[in-house]
């Protein structure tokens, strides 16, 4: 009866088992991908009860999913057996295939080991193959192989309880849950890589949400940010070359957007400050400088460069931020004026004076310069140490370097002087250079020397002129008119002077009625004709509050030259000044 049953049977089997296996195809998720494995092997191969072990990703085994009591579901799902004590499990026991079955004969010494288990009760087996309550059959899921075997990595355990029948399964039994297991791996495997893919999926659109987000921050922050903003290209041919702009660098330069792509950095700045651009480091450089505007004009501008790239191995660019600063230049001229001009007339103050002075002068003696006369200079092939001055002190040297004494009349070497040591010359910038036919080399070749014309003759030198100028009578218009008329008087001065001097000339205030004009290129008579131009100037009646004023002016004529200091300068002219306010009788200094 049995025979003839059992092919109704196995087909009906077959017919569940294909169910089965298509639910746990057709599952949704990797959580009901392993409830439908735990669910088939009761519903299609005959187990009261059936457990899924799923390997965690630190490799134990976590108990995924139970089905056939519900006792013990709520009592063991979620715990976590270690993956020493399932590899016990699965290498001890009778192997039936890739399935593990530990009879309880055996299974007592794995009673105390810490894979989560279930007890159930029943009586002795009364025959050879009935099923034990200690049985215990795992079936292992493995990822398939190239060749479709169950060889790769471990996913879970199937572990399986009390078949229906009360046997142990026969061939056929394990056959079926070997196959079965071996399906579910591949379902679980499937489950988990659409979970990873949807986690990806998630993670993909997550991160594309927020580079959306971090782009459409940084272009409100492009866009709106109060000052300029711009980005240029890095490196190459095209280097600066300016690929966008916000508002508010247009509105600075008053240039439009798409103008503004036409052109680099480099075409916009001041030609002065090209050098300051070159300079400017793309590593977080910053610079300060003046870019033009479309109306020809310039604007100061504080420029920090920084660099983005585009995407991980992308084209770097630059991202320039650019600041108006041109009112805190002007600040910053306001001041430096302050500092080096008068506050009431306007003109150079005494520290102004000195520093531009100085500027023209070197330390080189002027008796070093006695004998180049006035071809020193820049046009002159003497580097600036005379002949005839050096032959007088040192002696002069023959054609191949002999020694012929002062004035070049010969002598003994052991009376020849030892050559003029660098030290004795580097205070004042000066070495020698001895080439065929001697002489000294000097450090400032670059420098236009300052020489003065010859005293009381005019040579035809041309020298820097300094005139010293002290009102005369000035102080009774402080005294009689207050000193707001004193003040009135002195600026009326300052612009009389600055009138009768050429451009390029100096006219500084040295405090109180003291003045100064620096002019250059003067011989000794234009520096005469001038300070009696200057002087005509100034004694004129001058207007204040309706009266009319008249203050005389006595001016010193000093000569600048190398080897003076600024202080010396202004001393010479100074006495001048004073030989000449005393040499004109008392009555005639206020009017002149």
């Amino acid at each position: 009866m049995e025979t003839e049953s059992e092919p109704y049977v196995r087909l009906t089997t077959l017919r569940q088992l294909h169910q089965v296996m298509a639910d746990m195809n057709t599952a949704r998720s990797l959580a009901d991908t392993l409830q439908t494995v735990a669910d088939g092997v009761v519903n299609g191969l005959g187990y009261e009860l059936a457990c899924v072990n799923l390997v965690r990703p630190d490799g134990d085994l976590v108990v995924a999913a139970l089905a056939g009591n519900s006792a013990a579901e709520a009592l063991i799902t979620g715990r976590v057996g270690s993956r020493a004590s399932w590899d016990r499990r699965l290498s001890m026991g009778e192997a039936w295939g890739d399935l593990r079955f530990i009879p309880h004969t055996e299974g007592w010494v794995l009673d105390e080991d810490d894979v989560p288990q279930w007890y159930t009760d029943g009586p002795a087996p009364r025959f050879e193959d009935e099923w034990h309550p200690s049985d215990r059959l795992f079936a292992p899921l493995y990822t398939p192989g190239p060749s479709g075997a169950s060889c790769g990595e471990l996913l879970g355990v199937i572990s399986v309880d009390r078949p229906r029948n009360g046997r142990r399964p026969g061939a056929w039994g394990r056959e079926a849950l070997q196959m079965y297991a071996f399906q579910a791996a591949i379902a679980i495997s499937n489950a988990r890589l659409r979970a990873n893919m949807q986690r990806a999926l998630v993670r993909l659109e997550r991160e594309q949400q927020a580079l959306r987000a971090s782009e459409e921050s940084f272009r409100q922050a492009f866009e709106y940010a109060p000052s300029g903003m711009a980005i240029a290209e890095m490196g190459g041919d095209q280097h600066g070359r300016i690929l966008r702009t916000n508002d508010a660098l247009c509105r600075l330069l008053g240039r439009p957007a798409s103008a503004m792509r036409r052109y680099a950095f480099s075409d916009l700045v001041h030609p002065e400050d090209i050098g300051t651009l070159l300079r400017t480091s793309a590593e977080g450089g910053r610079a300060e400088l003046r870019l033009g505007r479309r109306d020809g004009t310039y604007v100061w501008v504080s420029l920090r460069n920084s660099v983005v790239a585009d995407a991980a191995d992308g084209p770097r660019f630059l991202l320039t931020h650019v600041e108006d600063i041109e009112e805190r230049k002007r600040r910053e001229l306001q001041l430096a004026h302050r500092a080096s001009h008068d506050a009431l007339t306007g003109l150079p103050n005494s520290a102004e004076l000195r520093s531009r002075l100085s500027a023209r002068l070197c330390q080189r003696p002027q008796a070093v310069l006695a004998g180049t006369g006035a071809g020193v200079g820049a046009d002159s092939a003497d580097p600036g140490f005379g002949q005839d001055a050096a032959s007088a002190q040192y002696g002069e040297y023959g054609e191949y370097g002999e020694y012929l004494g002062p004035g070049g009349s010969g002598g003994h070497p052991a009376s020849q002087p030892p050559h003029p040591s660098f030290d004795e010359y580097e205070a004042g910038g000066h070495a020698f250079d001895f080439h065929a036919g001697g002489g000294p080399f000097d450090a400032f070749d670059h420098h236009v020397h300052t020489v003065a014309p010859e005293d009381e003759r005019d040579d035809g030198t041309k020298g820097l002129a300094v005139l010293f100028c002290d009102l005369d009578g000035f102080k009774s218009i402080n005294d009689r008119f207050g000193h707001n008329a004193g003040d009135a008087v002195l600026i009326e001065v300052a612009r009389r002077l600055s009138r009768g001097v050429r451009d390029g000339d100096t006219v500084a205030r040295l405090g109180g009625d003291e003045f100064v004009v620096l002019a250059d290129g003067l011989g000794r008579a234009d520096a005469q004709d001038l300070a009696v131009r200057l002087r005509n100037e100034i004694i004129q009646p001058i207007r204040v509050d309706g009266r009319a004023m008249r203050v005389g002016a006595s001016f010193g004529i000093g000569w600048a030259h190398c080897g003076m200091t600024a202080d010396e300068v202004l001393k010479s002219a100074d006495e001048r000044m004073y030989v000449e306010k005393r040499s004109r009788p008392k009555q005639h200094r206020r009017a002149g």
